[in-house]
């Protein structure tokens, strides 16, 4: 299975990216991805064997590099709630051309898993922390967690050798008091700290743009206090706009989703937990690998299937975001896509 050439969508954005969901469980209830009102206890997740079967999932990874990606992200839900993730990891580092393996989690369970996680060739964590004090958070996660097993799962993948990066959601009326506080707390140190505008992700979160904060506005917070300057891209397609401290503190990094669109330069398919491809973060419906791979359906069969949706992609979700057309369409859920 050879790449003769890079693939292109009708925009001729090339396939660089391939990010997994390999679950859609999480053990959080976070009242901007799977709040508890929806996501209650009595809600019904996958069963077992409608997940796509790790030898599936390799495959298909197998098929996405010889079409050029070369960057997997490992998403859920919680990744870490699938059994045995260690053992998926391994077998995705084998495949010829992916360059960089990463994974995002809430850290939870990180101090049980980190050291297996990276023997098996994880390089890169991102862990989702939107507040670093105590009542804020356990307002936000919906399971009453304070920060403390996030910070050990911080410093389990430290010590395991991994690169770590936090990714916090800013919302307004929800944690917008944490950004001078968490950007104090993460400074001086090897941990990357990147802001996310809220995201009109979903169907159930509540999304308005007056409770988005914006990059400028989280930007001018940061540098009244601690000054920072503009840092260069690190990667063509990066999403982060990235900021370095004047005094050589580190680095932040703002994900301006809402206030930017990063259409044009989108490099990235998404897999979920149950075998269905998405094109867009915002998509409605995505096409179901699950059922082609499990009919006969040879390598090569499979490589050029990917090779036309991707070719057909006219997505540019966050361009078109306030056209009338978008206003009432449903879009698929951010703890089944894995963002």
């Amino acid at each position: 299975m050879q790449q003769n050439s890079p693939v292109k969508d009708q925009f001729g954005r090339v396939l660089k990216d391939l990010r997994i969901s390999v679950i859609d469980k999480c053990n959080l209830r976070c009242t901007y991805c799977m709040p508890k009102e929806i996501f209650g206890e009595d809600y019904v997740f996958l069963p077992e064997d409608e997940l796509l079967r790790f030898e599936e999932i390799t495959r298909l990874a197998r098929s996405f590099a010889a079409l050029g990606v070369e960057k997997i992200r490992i998403t859920g839900g919680e990744p870490l709630m699938r059994r045995d993730l260690d053992k998926l990891i391994g077998e995705l580092v084998k495949i010829p051309g992916i360059k960089d393996i990463a994974l995002t989690t809430n850290g939870i369970l990180l101090p049980k898993k980190a050291k297996r996680l990276k023997d098996a060739g994880l390089k890169r964590v991102n862990i989702s922390l939107d507040a670093i004090e105590d009542d804020v958070f356990k307002q936000i996660n919906g399971k009453g967690v304070v920060t403390l097993p996030v910070l050990k799962g911080i410093q389990a993948a430290q010590d395991a050798g991994l690169q770590v990066k936090i990714n916090m959601v800013v919302k307004k009326g929800m944690n917008e008091s944490q950004i001078l506080p968490m950007a104090r707390h993460f400074k001086g140190t090897d941990v990357i700290l990147r802001y996310i505008e809220f995201m009109d992700v979903g169907n159930h979160n509540g999304w308005d743009l007056n409770n988005v904060i914006s990059k400028q506005q989280i930007v001018d917070r940061i540098n009244a206090e601690m000054p920072i300057e503009p840092a260069e891209e690190n990667y063509y397609g990066e999403v982060a706009s990235r900021f370095r401290y004047k005094d050589g503190g580190g680095e932040i990094g703002v994900i301006s989703s809402v206030t930017d669109s990063f259409c044009g330069t989108c490099t990235r398919i998404r897999l979920s937990a149950d075998g269905k491809l998405y094109t867009c973060l915002f998509a409605s419906d995505g096409f179901d690998i699950r059922g082609k791979m499990r009919n006969p359906l040879n390598d090569e069969q499979l490589t050029d299937m990917l090779a036309k949706l991707w070719g057909g992609r006219t997505d540019r979700y966050s361009d078109e975001r306030s056209e009338e057309k978008n206003k009432n369409r449903r879009k698929i859920e951010m703890s089944y896509i894995g963002g």
